[in-house]
């Protein structure tokens, strides 16, 4: 008979204070310039040494999978109460202005939601809980009339890769401006405006976020 595994022993007190010093740190420096800082600066944003950010935390995929728990369930709730908008159509266009707003003040999290090469277990699992979401909003969508019939919910990330782009080449000359071409987006996609190239198979989506990097910005 196997012994039981014991439970991890609590961290003591100021092993706390610096795990939770460097969650804050690289909580900051992802949302500013995405997952590609090291464990040296977020140790250095934290104010501790980096002997004790390895010890909290073995590699930054760690801390990542640490860090994005929280933001994954989030988005899951976003994604929710847009369902629960009783206009279809207002629930979609809901979903894809608040993410984006989400994304565009925080690099890390647009990062983990489009692939990056980072935190590739994340990526899979916000994937596939966000899957049936979205294909609920865009089926609620067509079926009242208001969605053109080819829009299919690889379309949704596609579109937050235009938008984020937008808002990432623009942040410091005219923030905000992804919402004009979100507008202009929204008239596409209106029903009665089918045709033209057919959209990705959920696979070749996945092979496109895949390829996506971030723009770097030190």
């Amino acid at each position: 008979m196997s012994t039981p595994a014991k439970p991890p022993k609590p961290l003591r007190a100021d092993a706390e204070r610096n795990r939770q010093l460097l969650l804050d740190a690289a909580k900051e420096l992802f949302a500013e310039r995405g997952l590609h800082v090291s464990l040296d600066d977020i140790a250095k944003r934290a104010g501790v040494g980096v002997g004790t950010a390895y010890r909290r935390f073995s590699s930054r995929s760690e801390l990542i999978e640490a860090l994005f728990d929280e933001r994954i369930d989030q988005m899951v709730e976003l994604g929710e109460e847009c369902l629960e908008i009783d206009d279809p159509w207002d629930g979609l266009v809901a979903f894809i202005e608040r993410s984006t707003e989400l994304q565009s003040s925080d690099r890390g999290l647009k990062e983990i939601l489009l692939g990056s090469g980072e935190g590739k277990e994340k990526i899979a699992e916000i994937r596939e809980r966000m899957r049936p979401i979205g294909s609920e909003l865009v089926e609620r969508a067509k079926e009242s009339g208001d969605l053109r019939s080819d829009f299919v919910p690889q379309d949704l990330p596609m579109i937050q890769i235009m938008l984020g782009g937008v808002a990432d080449a623009s942040a410091t000359v005219a923030p905000g401006l992804w919402r004009r071409y979100l507008e202009l987006l929204l008239i596409g996609m209106r029903a009665g405006g089918e045709g033209g190239r057919p959209p990705l198979e959920w696979d070749q989506m996945v092979e496109v976020l895949n390829c996506w990097r971030p723009p770097r910005r030190d």
